[in-house]
C-alpha cells in the first residue's frame, strides 16, 4: 500500500518471488538480509512523499518512481492480474494489445 492505496496483492511467494510494482520492489530491496556479506541492490527512493491530502494527479507514486514515464502522470494505474491471484497496479505491468 501507498499513500493509502493498494498497489499490489498476491501470494506470499508471488510478492516475494518477484515483485511487480516498483514501491514492493524497494521496499523488499530494503529487507535485511541473514547472511553477513550477501550482495543485494538496494533500491534508494528519491523525491519527496506527497501529501496525503494533496495526492499527485495519476499514479500516487509517480514522483519517487525512477520508471515513471508521462502516462504515470496523467493516469492512475488500476490493479490488473499479473499472474494467478497476482495483481499489481503499475502501467509498466500492461501487456501491449496487437
Amino acid at each position: 500500500m501507498y499513500l493509502g492505496k493498494i498497489v499490489e496483492m498476491g501470494e506470499k511467494r508471488q510478492i516475494f518471488g518477484g515483485p511487480k510494482h516498483p514501491y514492493t520492489q524497494a521496499l523488499l530491496s530494503a529487507v535485511p538480509v541473514p547472511k553477513p556479506g550477501a550482495l543485494r541492490d538496494r533500491i534508494i527512493l528519491k523525491g519527496d512523499i506527497p501529501s496525503p491530502i494533496a495526492l499527485p494527479k495519476g499514479c500516487r507514486f509517480h514522483t519517487r518512481c525512477s520508471h515513471a514515464f508521462d502516462r504515470c502522470r496523467r493516469e492512475e494505474p488500476i490493479l490488473r492480474n499479473v499472474a494467478d491471484g497476482h495483481v499489481a497496479a503499475c502501467h509498466l505491468n500492461e501487456v501491449p494489445s496487437s
